[in-house]
């Protein structure tokens, strides 16, 4: 059986018009799927009894079930979800309470193949790229979890959680259209924000495709020798190209786009790396997020200690970079920025 949550709205009602159903059935069920975040044909109540049981039999409907949830105690929430073929991702609530803030973060991917030195989910093995509904069902869940715990609802998204986006597209896209249009939930795509380690030839795509959500660059060296060392994928999009492709990006949407650059201690952390860093902020506007890096077994890496970190981003805003330091939150958690992995 095909999962109903893969077909269109013109393929939805191409099946009722076959079966002798009016038109506006689809519409209906199309809503309880990408408005209403129905999780079960039985929860679609406008409709027939005989009419469920109907697609029941025809399609299959799977959503992804909370598997472990954890808190922080910073108020970060991790959750742990099963897919309906038993694997398991991992999605982050992470609340700015203060300025009624909300950010869910994201998984694309059911582990990830890029094998970035300093991130745990990178040692996993990658198993497939999730369904856009399985992308969504994150999001309603998780903004489930906002208004239960917080009164609110979720502000932001971020495809920062496991695996690379854009090795997931064109199910990253659908899940961004279902989140973003009026048939959907109608959120903001500017509350949006997609996240990758960096694969030229798809960052232009997005430029060609017209997109309206906002593009971070998970940077982390601005160099190639430094780059390459923790990123395998650096050696097949250097800097160069990479630059070109975010330069082309700008041109073509206007969109936002960021920087995220984990701070090691000796590693990226010193005045001649934040030389490097500002050059490659002339191109175009650019905001830099500086992430205390989360420790991890077996890496050899340490967070950035205070005053370097004082020093190396004083600079950057000394030559006119927009920059914030970002302390990591969910750390005593595992939920901190790299550190996804599916631990018990």
């Amino acid at each position: 059986m095909q999962d109903i949550r893969l077909l269109n709205l013109t393929e939805l009602t191409d099946f009722f018009l076959e079966i002798g159903e009016k038109r506006f059935r689809a519409k209906q069920v199309y809503e309880w799927l990408w408005q209403k975040s129905a999780r079960s044909f039985a929860d679609m109540t406008n409709l027939s009894k005989p009419l469920r049981k109907l697609l029941e039999e025809k399609f299959l409907l799977r959503p992804i079930v909370m598997d472990k949830v954890q808190h922080s105690n910073d108020g970060t929430i991790k959750t742990r979800f099963r897919l309906h073929d038993g694997h398991l991702i991992e999605s982050v609530l992470i609340p700015v309470a203060s300025e009624k803030r909300f950010t869910v973060c994201v998984s694309s991917q059911v582990g990830c193949s890029l094998s970035c030195s300093f991130c745990a989910t990178g040692r996993m093995k990658r198993e497939r790229n999730l369904d856009p509904g399985e992308i969504y069902d994150q999001v309603t869940m998780v903004n489930e979890q906002a208004m239960e715990k917080f009164g609110l609802p979720l502000t932001n998204i971020v495809y920062m959680g496991m695996g690379e986006p854009l090795l997931a597209y064109k199910n990253v896209l659908q899940s961004i259209e279902h989140l973003t249009s009026p048939e959907g939930l109608n959120m903001s795509p500017k509350r949006i924000t997609v996240s990758t380690a960096g694969i030229s030839k798809m960052i232009k795509k997005l430029a060609d495709d017209g997109v309206r959500f906002n593009l971070a660059l998970s940077l982390h060296a601005a160099d190639d020798e430094k780059r390459n060392e923790i990123m395998p994928i650096n050696e097949q999009n250097n800097l160069a190209t990479l630059m070109e492709a975010l330069i082309y990006f700008h041109e073509k949407t206007d969109n936002r786009i960021t920087y995220e650059y984990i701070a090691f201690n000796n590693f990226n952390d010193s005045i001649g790396d934040a030389k490097r860093l500002a050059k490659l902020c002339r191109s175009f506007p650019v905001k830099i997020n500086i992430i205390e890096y989360n420790a991890i077994d077996n890496a050899p890496f340490n967070k950035s200690e205070e005053d370097r970190l004082d020093v190396f981003s004083g600079y950057l805003s000394d030559h006119g970079v927009n920059v914030t330091v970002r302390r990591s939150r969910g750390r005593d958690i595992d939920a901190a920025c790299g550190q996804l992995a599916n631990k018990e």
